[in-house]
């Protein structure tokens, strides 16, 4: 398992403000046997969950997320982005990843966007729609990918794009037999 810096820092922060793991389910509507699990470094969550905590614990995403604080541009060389952090596609993951989320804007403190590349695996049929407050944009790098948004399915192949509003349920996946690469850009609400 990966380390746990996610867990660790959600811990800290509802530590330092007095928050138990009951009031931090209550306030964010997250689970609170997933909050502890995330905590432990036992599975690996949906960015859904994450953005309903760190809303609720009064930070950004990318506290989360990241570590380093830089004032300055941040650029990332090809093939060289400091990190690779893996989630669910899957609100109530219990253990595999299915979204590699490669972190284009790390170390940024007072970032309003979170860009990220993101290798997307083979989709299960057991995903769930989520959503949380925001906007995001997806452009496909390499493969295809199938996006569940609201009542709606579509199907995006390398050099297509789309923008949504993340409040509306969704879902993206790879689709068919390979493997895809997206850039995503999601805008949260602070």
């Amino acid at each position: 398992m990966p380390e746990n810096t996610v867990g660790e820092r959600i811990k800290q922060l509802r530590d330092n403000q007095n928050i138990t793991i009951q009031e931090l389910a209550e306030r964010s509507g997250v689970n609170q046997e997933l909050i502890s699990k995330i905590e432990e470094g036992d599975v690996l969550p949906s960015l859904t969950p994450l953005i309903k905590i760190s809303r609720t614990l009064g930070v950004r995403l990318g506290t989360l997320l990241d570590d380093r604080i830089q004032d300055e541009p941040i650029i990332v060389r090809k093939g060289k982005t400091r990190r690779v952090i893996h989630f669910s596609g899957r609100e109530d993951e219990t253990g595999s990843s299915n979204l590699n989320f490669h972190s284009l804007g790390a170390g940024r403190s007072d970032r309003h966007m979170e860009p990220f590349i993101i290798d997307v695996e083979l989709h299960e049929d057991d995903f769930k729609l989520s959503s949380h407050e925001g906007e995001e944009f997806i452009y496909v790098l390499e493969g295809e990918i199938e996006v569940i948004y609201g009542q709606d399915t579509y199907t995006l192949q390398a050099g297509d794009s789309i923008y949504y509003d993340s409040i509306v349920p969704h879902h993206l996946h790879a689709a068919g037999e390979e493997k895809a690469r997206i850039l995503a850009v999601v805008y949260t609400l602070f």
